[in-house]
């Protein structure tokens, strides 16, 4: 959508209205739960068999021994129906548990079956959660502060100790047994082994104590550990001989040792696809660039390319420029060029201040690039931005945007937040940093049911073809999820869409391959799709990722078979490439997820210039957090399902019942997210639509108000109009707490509405269900009645704290954000109406 540079955003000033919350938290309906005696048929035998051995054992040796007992220093599983609140509630009562972790709920309200993972230190936890058992069966009181324990015990469909069917999981074990298929019995494979997160310095030595020496029994070494308590995550980079790795696949061995949580194969970088390189054209240029407020952490980039050598600093800090040929260095180069420069077919101008990379892939000659062998990826991100902004000198600490490109296919999301997202939540909030990341690329091949052969294909009307691949990709829902870390709380997850800025003479130029969706704007075949933790709306928008083409490949089952087409001339967006000779720079095509992502960190970098360029200082001086999660919302702020899509979504994917309409737009928002992003409209307004901005800090139980002024324009006219509000906050995390994301923030509906002839949008936005359930809220209100407009009205946006999550109480004031957009197509007196309302005084720099 075009704007108006002369017209920027339009900021109003937050001002706390109450101290208290506007209406009552909503009551969870505790599910019913099982009979004592139901409960004592089901676990009466393994709590007597632990009475039995506490009265003979005072020490439990004999617990130790057998691997299905209750015994200290274990890791149990509890197996809940219904909430997990009873259950950390129960927890906190009993001196020295450790509540570790717990399955993502299907929601924030309650989850039908949620796991908990709890940790019994010692002998006198045991005995006490024995008793109360003892006490509850007895149907005797509890005791003060044990209640909670009652609900605990009556909703407990499972517990049982943590044990090695659950260290490995089934789709890791079949990576383990591609890697060492036909290899030697010594022969060494890298793995990663998470262990049980301990609080104590002196446990989580032991722990990794005891796995160490177990891995030089086997004959394997330690090659990096990390341990970072912020996160709750303890880890160990390990070689392995391959004899051992078949006995973790058999569950034996280092799978037996208690302290492990989880053995996984080493992480691994998402990989870049280009094509068509041709010689660099030139670029615009600016002469004095800017300290970054953008860091990439990629690849190593070809620095002196002439597109890149006055716009990026490099700060090798792993040492990985040495290590990585010149020729190899695609994937840094072409992020760091879609950054400065956007898609280079669009001739866009360059960004005002310098991108600082820190390399965290290296390639070997001819290889494609990796992360580092021998450090793990977590504890590298964790060093990266820690460098940048901590420390005596931090070597960029003025970054606000992080660009994450990167992606471990070996780890989609699945319930359980990853150690890598969980560093992102964390860093987020400490240092008030956009963690922009890509969603992942699925590239693997699927069936087109209805298709026999690739010339039916090729011939078939663009709709119908878009509708048979859009059905056969919502059947693989569950093989397509987002790659860690993007299933982070605080950060953007970005996903791919169909569009690109390919000149039309080029686009004849496409070879042995059919565009998926010719005449709609969706999400390309291989962008992963959602949701995220806690069925948070996962991608958050989509950005351009390229007119994704399918290759066919066979049809031996009688349906043609299609795989997602690397990006090329005819297809793709333009970027700087390696030089193929030490005398010619080049440019390539590249298409993805990790493409759309470089794309939405140049909007957050053009959102904040825009910004700066208005307000100054008064923008500059806002804190780190205030100006990152304000930028978090403008980015969001414009996305929207495309109304032609999210129908074909639906008659797709169904169900074709309307009163199922919440299923209807999960499968929506599962392709779309919140929707495609308006590059353009993020950063000014036009003559018919003002877009307002205001960011502050909320602390607990606080109700922040922002009055939004109404243009008499709008007064008597019955012409479309709509309101478009966006919320975004940083929360602090807790790891090892039943409520991950501590702080909940809610915007209330408006007032007014009526008056100003507004209704919801149910068509074309998540249902309000689903935007609670993250960090970033967006909502539309639309109308096409007359608008009672008065001199001088306002509506007021109330913006609200909810309690603190999981009995916690956070001190701190929560970073927020609020975007919202006023428009009617056709009155273009609307803006310059509200803003000298305002009383901006628009800038001349």
């Amino acid at each position: 959508m075009a704007s108006d540079p002369s017209k920027p955003l339009l900021r109003v000033e937050p001002r706390i209205q109450i101290e208290s919350r506007v209406g009552r938290q909503a009551k969870i309906p505790r599910r019913e739960g099982y009979t004592v005696e139901q409960q004592s048929e089901r676990f009466g035998p393994k709590f007597d068999r632990l009475r039995d051995v506490l009265a003979r054992d005072p020490q439990g040796l004999s617990l130790h021994a057998d691997p299905n007992a209750l015994a200290p220093e274990r890791l149990l599983v509890f197996e809940l129906r219904g909430s997990v609140d009873a259950f950390a509630a129960a927890v906190s009562r009993v001196d020295g548990l450790e509540f570790i972790d717990e399955e993502a709920l299907a929601g924030d309200e309650i989850d039908k079956e949620p796991s908990a993972y709890l940790l019994v230190p010692d002998m006198a936890a045991l005995r006490q959660i024995e008793s109360l058992w003892r006490r509850w069966n007895a149907e005797e009181n509890l005791g003060r502060g044990f209640t909670a324990w009652r609900d605990v015990f009556a909703q407990l469909r499972q517990l049982r100790p943590w044990g090695p069917q659950d260290r490995l999981d089934d789709r890791d074990a079949i990576t383990f047994a591609q890697e060492i298929e036909g290899r030697e019995d010594n022969d060494l494979l890298r793995l990663e082994i998470d262990l049980v997160f301990r609080e104590s310095d002196h446990a989580a030595q032991q722990a990794e104590n005891l796995i160490a020496a177990e891995v030089h029994r086997v004959g394997g070494n330690i090659i990096s550990r990390a341990r970072l308590k912020d996160i709750g995550y303890h880890a160990c980079l390990v070689d392995l001989p391959v004899s051992e790795v078949r006995a973790i696949l058999d569950r034996q061995g280092v799978a037996t040792v208690e302290s492990v949580m989880h053995i996984r194969p080493q992480s691994i970088a998402t990989k870049l696809e280009t094509e068509d390189a041709e010689t660099a054209g030139e670029a615009p240029q600016i002469d004095v660039l800017g300290q970054p407020i953008l860091a990439l952490l990629d690849g190593v980039p070809v620095a002196n390319h002439p597109l890149l050598a006055k716009h990026v600093s490099v700060d090798d800090l792993f040492g990985l420029e040495a290590l990585t040929a010149v020729a190899d260095r695609k994937h840094g180069t072409a992020m760091a060029s879609l950054i400065v420069h956007g898609d280079r077919n669009r001739g866009e101008l360059p960004l005002p201040r310098k991108v600082h990379v820190v390399p965290v892939m290296m390639a070997e000659p001819g290889q494609d690039e990796v992360f580092r062998s021998d450090r793990l990826i977590v504890d590298v991100i964790y060093q990266a931005v820690h460098s940048m902004r901590a420390g005596a000198e931090p070597s960029a600490p003025g970054i606000l945007i992080v660009n994450l490109s990167l992606g471990n296919p070996r780890q989609p999301f699945h319930r359980s937040l990853s150690a890598w997202a969980k560093l992102l939540d964390r860093l987020a909030y400490e240092y008030g940093i956009l963690f922009v990341v890509s969603a992942g690329n699925v590239h693997s091949a699927f069936d087109v049911p209805g298709f026999a052969t690739r010339t039916a294909f090729e011939d078939s009307a663009p709709g119908p073809r878009a509708r048979a691949v859009l059905g056969a990709l919502g059947g693989l829902m569950a093989q397509r999820k987002i790659f860690s870390p993007a299933e982070t709380v605080n950060g953007v997850t970005v996903g791919a869409y169909s569009q690109d800025d390919v000149p039309t003479a080029h686009r004849a130029t496409a070879r042995n391959s059919v565009e998926a969706y010719s005449d709609i704007e969706m999400a390309n075949p291989s962008s992963a799709l959602g949701p995220g933790y806690g069925a948070a709306i996962k991608p958050d928008i989509l950005m351009p990722g390229s007119r994704e083409h399918l290759l066919m490949q066979s049809n031996t089952s009688g349906v043609l078979r299609v795989k997602p087409s690397g990006p090329s001339r005819a297809a793709g967006l333009k970027v700087a490439a390696p030089p193929r000779s030490s005398d010619e720079q080049f440019e390539f095509y590249t298409n993805g997820t990790s493409a759309a992502a470089a794309l939405a960190s140049r909007t957050c970098h053009r959102i904040h210039d825009a910004l700066e360029a208005v307000y100054g200082d008064s923008f500059l001086n806002l804190t780190h957090r205030q100006r990152a999660v304000l930028i978090k919302a403008l980015l969001a702020h414009t996305a929207q399902w495309p109304r032609a899509t999210a129908s074909m979504i639906r008659d797709v994917m169904g169900p074709a019942d309307g009163r199922l309409h919440v299923r209807q737009k999960d499968n929506i928002r599962r392709f779309l997210g919140y929707g495609m992003v308006d590059a353009e409209a993020a950063t000014a307004c036009t003559g018919d639509r003002a877009t307002f901005w205001a960011t502050g800090e909320i602390a607990e139980n606080q109700v922040i108000h922002i009055p939004i002024p109404i243009p008499i324009a709008m007064a008597n006219k019955a012409k479309p109009h709509e309101l478009i509000a966006t919320t975004a906050w940083f929360t602090p995390t807790k790891p090892g707490n039943r409520r991950y994301r501590a702080v909940r923030l809610k915007l209330l509906k408006p007032n007014m509405l009526g008056s100003l002839g507004l209704e919801e949008s149910f068509s074309d936005q998540p249902d309000q269900n689903q935007v609670n359930r993250g960090t970033l809220c967006h909502q539309r209100w639309h109308g096409k009645k007359v608008a009672a407009v008065a001199e001088d009205l306002e509506i007021a946006l109330h913006l609200q704290r909810e309690p603190d999550q999981a009995g916690l109480v956070i001190d701190e004031s929560i970073p927020f954000a609020v975007a919202v957009t006023l428009t009617m197509p056709g009155v273009i007196e609307l803006y310059e109406q509200v803003r000298q309302r305002l009383g901006i005084q628009l800038s001349a720099r």
